[in-house]
């Protein structure tokens, strides 16, 4: 297949063009760099990749024939969408609009990146596809829930109306190679705080949960999912759950550090629980995540190291 990535330079995006093109497809990858980053590509020498540093809320041209989008472009975390979060709107909506019209010109099928954040600070767990979440519209994590809420909304609409041959993926916490330094989130803060000796942030009192599921694992149930006829979302994700206490006790366990963990308010509307249903995902797509916490922690962890290395 031709495949356009957009945000494929980002964390998921990357090994989502590794894995498709190890799978023989040709890959165009979209992205306009504000969170993404060429490094997370630039291991790529495939004459079947090809990268465009572009806008995809901008008119979408695209020579030839395109088989699948995958609509994967937006920023991520709070710190991303408090910095930019006109940009994460339009990305959730124009983005979403313009690679939709894409697909439509192309006679191409669609799969919308949504997230776990749809739920927003959930009433219920875990949180099956069928619960409708609990979201603050105007709180400052509204940008980024809203966006996804509109986009999956818009998918379904091009389906109904076009008959567009969407998919959405719910996508729950996921951690691996390739996160940003700087990204913000509990992963990525920790490793390096305990790498270093600094004190692991928490905020709160810690007892809010987590369940992170290994990059390798979702990229495969994003596969498995493009290549069902499932039209309706789809949570994907690690039902482990853990407390952030749990983990950062686990990050200085494994790192061997001698950091502290000091506490912080915990911040507006950051959900007291995260952990998926995924059974929807078991009986319709075979899957479920086979790398346990302590391999996949274990692989980002030394990956960090190397990155830590380099500064």
């Amino acid at each position: 297949m031709r495949i356009l990535i957009t945000g494929g330079a980002g964390f998921l995006g990357s090994h989502l063009c590794d894995y498709l093109l190890s799978m023989g497809n040709e890959v165009i990858c979209m992205d306009n760099l504000i969170t993404g980053s060429i490094d997370n590509i630039a291991h790529i020498h495939n004459e079947r990749f090809k990268f465009y540093k572009y806008d995809v809320t901008e008119f979408i041209y695209v020579d030839g024939e395109i088989n699948f989008i995958l609509h994967f472009a937006s920023p991520a975390s709070p710190i991303d969408y408090a910095r930019y979060p006109i940009q994460t709107l339009k990305v959730g909506a124009l983005g979403t609009h313009k690679t939709l019209g894409l697909a439509k010109h192309k006679k191409a099928s669609y799969l919308l990146a949504s997230t776990s954040e749809v739920y927003g600070d959930p009433l219920i767990s875990p949180q099956p596809e069928d619960y409708w979440g609990n979201v603050n519209p105007v709180g400052p994590r509204g940008v980024y829930d809203e966006a996804k809420r509109f986009g999956e909304a818009l998918v379904m609409a091009y389906h109904s109306v076009h008959k567009i041959d969407t998919r959405i993926v719910r996508i729950f916490n996921t951690y691996g190679e390739r996160m940003r330094l700087n990204d913000g989130r509990v992963v990525p803060a920790f490793i390096p705080q305990a790498l270093t000796g600094e004190p692991l942030t928490v905020f709160g009192d810690g007892s809010q949960t987590r369940s992170f599921c290994y990059v390798a694992d979702l990229v495969e149930g994003i596969y498995k999912l493009m290549c069902s006829d499932c039209h309706t979302p789809v949570n994907l994700g690690n039902p482990e759950e853990m407390t952030v206490l749990e983990f950062a006790n686990k990050i200085i366990e494994i790192t061997g550090s001698s950091s502290e963990i000091v506490y912080k308010p915990l911040p507006q509307d950051d959900p007291k629980q995260r952990r998926p249903d995924i059974t929807k995902a078991k009986q319709l797509l075979d899957w479920q995540p086979k790398v346990s916490f302590e391999e996949g922690i274990t692989k980002t962890i030394n990956w960090f190291k190397q990155r830590l290395n380099k500064i």
